[in-house]
């Protein structure tokens, strides 16, 4: 029993991970003020547990660190993968100027720090992974340091121990890290009056008249479209809609290819916001016609949300199952993974998508039986692509990029490569018959063991020597390191709300993704209740997190120079 307890074996290791974890979540439901850190908790009971004596297998501790940190960024990739490019597209290069600009900043306050107190520039840059909880970082910087030293004639044992030094002043400054950027959202929320539920309200607003599809009631005034059957005009002007019904006096049709538009028709389009303008110029202007009018009018068509749940479908197009021929139902949207998307026809649908309906109801119930639409369908997790793409994106990870004029060649690591992976297997999974579909339960439980494994164990690891780090002139480390975190991350905090504009949502994933940091990520979204920060979070993730490796990299390298 003493060596289950004091010991360091697997059992004693999975033991004390489970009661870290267990009592780090438990203390994070606690709030002062309305504000809890939550599952940074498990970080520091973590590095509570390690300095009172109990130690792990560091074996195991690196594996489930990195383990951990895989399955939390590849359950966030899956997720935002279906609205990734748009968010890319929409505000991708600003959102990834910024986060250049926090990189940059960090940089540049570490060497000014290097040069006006004289610490030595190798030591400064295991500090500043640290208050950048950037691990990929400190390890490219530890192979950089051993190669560069063991080129110049340092023997490779004497240069190894030497690389390991700039661990001590990221396990300081770790902890830093985590709660300097949580404690920036919180004053720069106080500070600057944020409304969380307002700004979240007008984020919502945002992408439904952007990104979300919208209804457009139109009627026909193009005499270059009168006497024309639908199909001929959606072949000649092919887009991002679907023409649902059709209004001819006061008799609603349903929209089918021999439909033959006349002047004065009143046409049901949904489309998205980008194609509004071109469909007023082919149709005719907008009409004060709500949705309830047509649904008044017409009592033998009604709307259904179906759920694909036959795994055959997988990789179809839409316009592949002719549900508008053969069963006389609209698709107008389909939502996946809680992102509505407009039903083109060219749209490769997955297991798992919510198909928006129109049509009569015996016909509707006609398409629900080519789709599946049952529910007990999608109880059972779809494991197979999570864990090959997750051997993927290591592949993908570890990598060489070589540069000019640098030696050491830069990886995107365990963190970077995986997310990678599960954003392209979540945009372009079905249109290659891969199913990806897993419920959003599911994606979240996933993603909380990740960030709980990876939190406990970088907790259980930097204990051991936080305090005599600190008592052996590490305490200048920690100031040093919250400067490092702070400074840069308020300065684009400022940018991106008052000069830039980004919604707070939004700055909250630009900093969590620019600073690598998942506590931080987790803290938004269990403070805010939203998801919005995800998206933001992923698109500036991948360049910010290869920016940090090269950074560190380069900083090694100058202090040779």
């Amino acid at each position: 029993m003493r060596d289950l307890f004091l010991g360091q074996g697997v059992a004693h290791t999975i033991m004390l991970l489970a009661f870290v974890i267990a009592i780090g979540i438990y203390l994070g439901r606690f709030k002062v003020k309305g504000v809890s850190i939550g599952a940074t908790w498990i970080l520091f009971m973590g590095i509570i547990m390690s300095h009172f004596g109990f130690r792990a297998d560091p074996e195991m501790l690196h594996f489930i660190k990195e383990f951990g940190l895989i399955l939390f960024v590849f359950s966030i990739g899956l997720q935002v993968g279906p609205g990734f490019f748009h968010s890319l597209k929409s505000g991708g290069v600003k959102m990834n100027l910024l986060a250049l600009l926090n990189v940059l900043l960090a940089v540049v306050v570490t060497y000014v720090i290097s040069v006006v107190t004289g610490v030595d520039l190798k030591t400064m840059v295991g500090v500043m992974s640290g208050a950048v909880t950037n691990t990929p970082g400190l390890g490219a910087a530890q192979q950089t340091y051993i190669d560069v030293a063991s080129a110049g004639g340092m023997d490779p044992v004497v240069a190894s121990k030497a690389a390991s030094e700039l661990a001590s002043g990221y396990a300081v400054t770790y902890p830093i890290g985590v709660i300097g950027v949580i404690l920036v959202l919180l004053v720069g929320k106080s500070l600057f009056k944020v409304n969380p539920a307002k700004e979240l309200a007008e984020l919502e607003a945002l992408e439904d008249s952007g990104s979300h599809p919208r209804r457009m009631h139109v009627a026909v005034e193009n005499p270059a479209i009168f006497g024309k059957k639908l199909s001929d005009i959606l072949r000649e002007f092919n887009g991002e809609y679907v023409v649902s019904r059709i209004m001819k006096g006061k008799e609603i049709l349903f929209a089918t290819g021999d439909t033959v538009l006349e002047e004065g028709d009143k046409v049901l389009i949904v489309t998205s916001q980008q194609e509004v303008e071109r469909l007023r110029i082919l149709f005719g202007q907008e009409v004060p016609l709500h949705l309830e009018d047509w649904d008044r009018m017409d009592h033998h068509l009604v709307t259904r949300r179906l759920t694909v749940t036959k795994s055959s479908l997988t990789g179809k197009r839409l316009r592949d199952l002719h549900f508008r021929e053969a069963y006389e139902v609209s698709v107008t949207r389909v939502i996946r993974s809680g992102v509505e998307l407009v039903a083109r026809p060219d749209l490769y649908l997955q297991m798992g998508d919510g198909l928006i309906c129109i049509g009569a109801e015996q016909n509707i119930q006609r398409v629900a039986e080519k789709v599946g639409n049952s529910s007990g369908a999608l109880d059972k997790p779809n494991l197979v692509p999570i864990f090959l793409g997750i051997v993927v994106g290591i592949i993908f990870g570890s990598l060489p990029i070589r540069f000019p004029g640098i030696p050491q060649p830069i990886k995107l690591g365990l963190a970077g490569g995986p997310l990678i992976i599960a954003i392209l297997l979540g945009h372009f999974g079905p249109k290659h018959k891969i199913t990806t579909f897993t419920t959003m339960s599911a994606n979240l439980m996933i993603r909380e063991i990740g960030i709980s494994l990876f939190l406990a164990a970088v907790g259980l690891g930097a204990g051991e020597n936080f305090v005599s780090s600190i008592v052996n002139g590490g305490y200048w480390w920690i100031l040093y390191g919250a400067i490092i975190t702070i400074v840069p991350v308020f300065l684009t905090f400022v940018i991106a709300r008052f000069l830039v504009r980004l919604n707070f949502y939004q700055v909250c994933g630009l900093i969590a993704g620019s600073c690598c940091n998942p506590p931080a990520l987790a803290f938004a979204q269990g403070m805010y209740g939203s998801d919005y920060t995800s998206v933001n979070y992923a698109t500036v993730y991948p360049l910010s997190m290869f920016l940090r490796v090269l950074v560190a990299q380069l900083l090694i390298l100058i202090s040779f120079a």
